[in-house]
């Protein structure tokens, strides 16, 4: 499918309002969105937010989609610094690993960079501009959206985000393939358009967005079992305390899972007004408690507060 037809698909499936066909019924989060105020100088825009992640320093950075596509602010929400110009073709995914670098994905570059925290970038993943399966001799990506860390630096990928086959790879720190694993299709282990990934105690967690669950494995790939969702699970998000999150993409929620998988709590709908969104892409949670939700739609970095 071409690309463009796949932005058309996606596009098609924004909903301008609450469908409970899509959504988890679960009691309120406990927050209250609010503007969220980021101090930009003049002349600076920022673009359709794609994801957004917080630094061991307390700052946060937004992965957009402008001519500055990283953008990096202080606690009170001033501009510190934007990098990244002439980089990427399509920001998609970002995590920052435990070292502090930052990793990004490139969903129609076919890269995933590695850059410290100066935004040096210290390593690349695939070609810009091609296309085409990992092994020894191309070592091409297609189409990676995010990204996870497991035991001893290893590094979890998803790719296939419509034209590409769905994979989870596995690298080492150095970026030496260790095992691969997917294949398009609805069969446990396989994939339609895995958006999202991590890794908490020794599992391997994949957000299967079009198959509407969550595929749970071992380090090695071997499926362990899965959680069902009524929407498009687009975001996992681990917090400091272990609690995980997931952003539900077109149905506009976001949601506090239990060890089963099951919401537990949720906010958030489909629209256009404060808080509301057009796709909660990727999340993340300050020091503080605040949420922050990249909306590549509606192109609006959300915020929302605790009551």
């Amino acid at each position: 499918m071409r690309w463009w037809l796949v932005v058309l698909a996606q596009v098609a499936g924004v909903l301008s309002g609450p469908d409970p066909a899509q959504m988890e019924k679960a009691p309120d989060l406990g927050y209250r969105p609010v503007p969220a105020t980021l101090n930009l100088p003049d002349g600076v825009k920022m673009g359709a937010p794609s994801s957004v992640a917080m630094d061991k320093n307390g700052h946060m950075l937004v992965f957009n989609r402008g001519t500055q596509p990283l953008m990096e602010f202080d606690a009170q929400g001033t501009l510190v610094r934007a990098f990244g110009e002439g980089r990427y073709v399509r920001p998609h995914g970002m995590r920052i690993d435990p070292e502090g670098n930052i990793w990004t994905t490139d969903v129609n570059g076919h890269t995933v960079t590695k850059m410290n925290a100066n935004g040096d970038v210290l390593m690349t993943l695939g070609t810009r501009g091609q296309a085409g399966s990992w092994n020894e001799t191309t070592q091409l990506l297609q189409e990676p959206a995010d990204i996870g860390f497991g035991p001893q630096g290893d590094v979890f990928i998803v790719e296939g985000h419509g034209r590409g086959e769905g994979r989870v790879l596995r690298f080492d720190r150095t970026g030496k393939l260790l095992k691969s694993w997917g294949g398009t299709g609805k069969a446990p282990g396989q994939f339609d358009q895995p958006h999202s990934i991590l890794f908490d105690k020794g599992m391997v967690y994949v957000a299967d967005r079009e198959n509407r669950r969550v595929q749970i494995f071992d380090v090695d790939g071997k499926y362990i079992k899965e959680w069902k969702f009524a929407g498009l699970p687009c975001g996992l998000y681990l917090a400091a305390d272990g609690q995980m999150y997931l952003a539900s993409g077109f149905a506009g929620q976001i949601l506090r899972l239990d060890a089963n998988g099951k919401a537990i709590a949720m906010m958030g709908q489909p629209g256009k007004g404060l808080g509301e969104f057009g796709e909660a892409h990727y999340m993340t949670i300050t020091p503080g408690g605040d949420i922050y939700v990249a909306d590549t739609i509606n192109a609006v970095l959300h915020k929302f507060m605790k009551r």
